[in-house]
């Protein structure tokens, strides 16, 4: 019995013996991986990236657009082709668009740390220009003279990073209204303030007070969008004779370019805004230098000191109107001088050619050119100094919600443009009589370079379901040029117009946008 009993007890421990050596041998269960966990620290879409502490959120749109009655990006009607209203100009244009984010944020002992970057892809439909002669008859070119008409186009609109209250990168400008120039929708070429939705490259510092309240400085860079032009008047340049006595080519505005370096010191900007639930103020101003090239061909010819511009801003938007909820009411206004871009903004033409109809010559033509500065002079013995262009305008804009799927808006702009009496002695004479437009032109009427124009218009937009949009927008443009009478012209070959007698007079000019967008 004694010998029975041993034989189980000894059996029964082999067998937990060896059950304990086969549990160690098999694989211990892997914790499980965790791929993607919700970010809730700065709102929806936000993700940590698998590994860190940093948040991330993707997002962006997909756009078709088709634009009825201009050849380009929903502007009105000038230049070459547009601007010629025959049958060179499109009819209506087309673009696709995918716009892509990537927005970072790790929160650190200093604050939160931002990057942000806006990357966009671009097709847009082209156009042909007249390329014809004498010798080559009604020849046309594909018009290549930019590079985001007629192809496609890779832009960054936005890369910055954000520290400490502090921005580094491309950004739009503190200068801005939240809205750009789209109070309520739009075309690109609203005057009445300032646009750099496409980013400008800047430092810039905030500082929060609560309560909404906020003041910003920055330091950004004017090279592209907020320059203009500055101009020497005593050379034809823009305003060049033809091969015909009397006649002059509209090409690029009053006198020859003469731009020096394009940034020897940052545009300074500042601003103040109030951002609460009623809605929002605020108010920006900017100091911007005006930096010309040579009076002559090379610098032993002398320069024009520099000559600071300057604008101010001050825009208002009231959210909690008694219209309906999400209802919107967007205003504001703007006067410079010699910092002409912050009225006409980046997207606004510098130089404006409409044509139309007559019944006093063979066409009519309305033009307008956009200067920060002008200086006449070929030697530091004869030049003057820079005479700054003095500018005004406003826009606004109401929109409305009918019910979750359907909304509209109306929206208006208007922006004047004044020269001083340098320039207008230099194009029209003293009392208007032998300057530089009065003569080559052979004017019989009024020679004015002022201008102004305003624009109205509104649109529908459909939401069938949540984040894909259909827009309907239209809108008039109106050029109000203080010439007038007729003038011997000799229109540049891009527009395919002849040389020959055109009454000076305002233009008016329509345009359409189709538009469908998917935002994710």
């Amino acid at each position: 019995m004694k010998m029975v009993k041993s034989l189980i007890l000894g059996s029964a421990a082999g067998l937990v013996a060896m059950s304990g050596a086969q549990a160690a041998d098999l694989p211990v269960k892997a914790k499980a991986v965790e791929y993607v966990r919700i970010c809730s620290l700065y709102g929806a879409g936000f993700y940590y990236m698998p590994g860190t502490d940093t948040c991330i959120k993707l997002g962006g749109y997909l756009r078709a657009d088709t634009m009825v009655n201009t050849g380009n990006d929903y502007g009105f009607q000038t230049g070459a082709p547009d601007g010629a209203q025959n049958r060179l100009r499109n009819n209506f244009t087309s673009r696709a668009r995918m716009d892509f984010t990537v927005d970072t944020r790790t929160a650190t002992e200093y604050g939160v740390v931002r990057t942000f970057a806006d990357m966009v892809f671009t097709w847009t439909g082209g156009s042909y220009v007249g390329a014809g002669s004498a010798t080559t008859g009604g020849t046309t070119l594909y018009n290549s003279t930019t590079g985001t008409i007629g192809g496609a186009s890779l832009g960054l609109y936005h890369a910055f990073i954000q520290f400490a209250g502090f921005t580094f990168g491309r950004t739009v400008s503190i200068f801005d209204t939240p809205w750009q120039s789209y109070p309520a929708g739009g075309p690109d070429t609203l005057p009445g303030g300032s646009n750099h939705v496409t980013g400008v490259n800047q430092v810039a510092y905030t500082a929060q007070f609560g309560q909404g309240m906020s003041a910003a400085v920055a330091l950004q860079d004017p090279t592209v969008y907020d320059t203009t032009n500055i101009s020497n008047l005593t050379f034809p340049g823009g305003v060049s004779l033809a091969s015909t006595a009397g006649t002059i080519s509209f090409l690029t505005g009053y006198g020859a370019s003469s731009i020096g370096a394009g940034m020897v010191a940052p545009d300074i900007v500042g601003s103040f805004t109030i951002d609460q639930a009623w809605g929002l103020f605020k108010f920006s101003a900017v100091a911007h230098d005006n930096h010309a090239s040579y009076y002559g061909a090379d610098e032993t010819t002398g320069h024009p000191s520099d000559k600071w511009g300057w604008a101010v801003q001050a825009a208002l938007s009231i959210k909690n109107i008694p219209t309906g909820p999400g209802d919107s009411l967007n205003l504001q206004g703007v006067y410079t001088d010699g910092a002409s871009r912050y009225n006409f903004q980046s997207l606004f033409p510098t130089t404006i050619s409409m044509y139309g109809g007559s019944s006093i010559a063979y066409q009519s033509l309305g033009f307008a050119a956009i200067n920060d500065a002008v200086f006449v002079g070929t030697s530091s013995a004869n030049g003057s100094s820079l005479e700054t262009v003095k500018t005004w305008g406003f826009r606004g804009g109401f929109s409305h919600n009918w019910d979750p799927y359907w909304s509209s808006s109306i929206y208006g702009a208007y922006g004047a443009l004044q020269y001083g009496s340098l320039a207008k002695t230099a194009i029209c004479g003293v009392g208007g009589v032998g300057g530089t437009a009065r003569t080559q032109l052979a004017l019989s009427g009024d020679c004015n370079p002022d201008f102004n124009i305003a624009v109205i218009g509104g649109s529908i937009v459909w939401t069938p379901v949540k984040n894909l949009a259909f827009t309907l927008d239209v809108n008039w443009t109106q050029l109000d040029q203080k010439y007038s009478g007729t003038a011997l012209i000799a229109p540049p070959a891009t527009v395919a117009k002849p040389a020959t007698t055109y009454e000076l007079k305002d233009q008016g000019a329509a345009s359409m946008l189709l538009r469908a967008q998917r935002n994710f």
